[in-house]
């Protein structure tokens, strides 16, 4: 088993874990006598959580406070917390000065993955290990990444899609809205869609990466391709439901009916209501408490010395990948709702309750 920076006794052992659907493991052993030679040494008892941005829901609405909750659940640690705002050089400033402030350990979640390698340089040059967060950093010294197997949410997203645009029957036309140029795990979901959609006979009108995941950049984008191909669309694979919030903001607009097959990412609360009414056919469900806890977990671990070790390398890193699903009308409940992820109450409320009577929610 692959460990880092440390050498210790006294085994710990978590595991973080969701229903029945995501089986993961990761070990964290504990160590009495502190890190030897060479090892990370972290200097302050804060821990520095950098997120990218605030386009995708997830981050303010679970990661954010799933990985305070944790933190304090373990001890008392500060959680020093910035969001970058999808801007590179903000979160380069943000990092410094978390370690001005003395932070002993950095979870990064990059805007851009190769910008970052800077910021995991810095962190190593003051012995902070730096934890890679739901996107791959492209180099430099890092002590843990925890992701889903993002591949696998192109994959799965594509699937969906060609099965959907199979039964359907409308037209082969498509338009591919995949996400920012500049995140890691953008080029694995389209890595993983193309692997799918490029054997499917589909016919691509159309493809875009979404600068910064913006979903008025997707909208806008989209409708310049209605007003080329017009009926000619018959479905649209976005990369998530931030984008293709801005996928179904132009359909509609242009007054396309019926609407298109749209997919999605993430779960977000207003995806999970578009699947109800037929805007958008699916999304990615990533269960992200297993994540953000197994990311404090480690961050913890490595603030107070001790060793880590994972069940996978990925480049060389101890690395944890949770596994996602996929997500239509037919298993909402079986999936967001049954995880606690969102309740009936926020899925259903007024303009909603109809479409969810209809689903069998409720």
């Amino acid at each position: 088993m692959p460990t880092t920076k440390a050498t210790g006794r006294a085994p710990l052992r978590a595991m973080a874990g969701i229903s029945a659907l995501i089986l993961v493991a990761a070990w964290l052993v504990g160590c009495t006598t502190g890190p030897p030679p060479g090892a990370f040494a972290p200097p302050g008892d804060s821990i520095a959580l950098l997120l990218p941005d605030a386009n995708t829901a997830r981050y303010e609405t679970f990661d954010r406070p799933l990985f305070e909750a944790r933190v304090a659940e373990l001890g008392d640690h500060e959680v020093l917390y910035a969001n970058a705002d999808q801007d590179a050089a903000k979160q380069q400033q943000q990092a410094e000065s978390a370690l001005a402030a003395g932070a002993g350990v950095l979870v990064l979640d990059p805007v851009d993955a190769n910008a970052a390698v800077s910021i995991v340089t810095s962190a190593n040059a003051e012995g902070v290990p730096v934890i890679s967060y739901d996107r791959l950093v492209a180099g430099g010294d890092l002590a843990y990444y925890v992701s889903f197997d993002n591949e696998k949410v192109g994959v799965l997203q594509a699937t969906a899609f060609v099965d959907a645009m199979t039964s359907m029957g409308e037209g082969d036309g498509i338009l591919m809205v995949n996400g920012s140029p500049t995140d890691s795990n953008a080029a694995l979901f389209k890595r993983g869609a193309h692997s799918v959609i490029d054997s499917s006979g589909l016919e691509l009108l159309g493809e875009y990466d979404t600068p910064g995941w913006s979903p008025e950049r997707a909208q806008e984008w989209v409708a310049g391709q209605i007003a080329q191909h017009g009926d000619a669309i018959a479905g649209v694979y976005a990369a998530n439901d931030a984008t293709a919030g801005g996928v179904v903001a132009a359909l509609r607009v242009a007054g396309v009916d019926p609407m298109p097959i749209v997919t999605g990412q993430d779960a977000e609360l207003s995806a999970i209501q578009r699947i109800l009414t037929g805007d958008q056919h699916m999304t990615v469900y990533k269960a992200i408490k297993p994540q953000a806890e197994l990311a404090a977990d480690v961050a913890v671990a490595l603030l107070e010395g001790e060793e880590v070790s994972a069940p996978m390398e990925i480049e060389g890193t101890p690395a944890t990948l949770l596994e996602p699903v996929a997500v239509t009308i037919d298993n909402i409940a079986d999936t967001v709702i049954a995880d606690g992820f969102w309740t009936v109450d926020e899925i259903c409320t007024p303009a909603y309750a109809d479409a969810c009577a209809a689903a069998g929610i409720g």
